[in-house]
């Protein structure tokens, strides 16, 4: 089961422009998105627990995101 639900995918890809998306697309992009999302948390908790905390802060999910965005280029 996903943690995300397929409305909120169509209005993302709606909102970034397209007139038509199939429900394959929809579907495709969820999984892409809820495996990124896992990967940002996974380094975020990294950084929290280098930092010697176990409360995740946004700069850690921040800097999470760049590092695992840079490395995905």
């Amino acid at each position: 089961m996903s943690e995300f639900s397929n409305a909120p995918i169509h209005r993302i890809l709606r909102k970034a422009g397209a007139p038509r998306v199939s429900d394959e697309a929809v579907e495709e992009l969820r999984k892409i998105l809820e495996e990124v999302g896992i990967k940002i948390a996974e380094q975020a908790i990294s950084l929290a627990q280098h930092a010697g905390r176990r409360t995740i802060k946004r700069e850690d999910v921040e800097k999470a995101a760049r590092i695992v965005l840079r490395s995905a280029i």
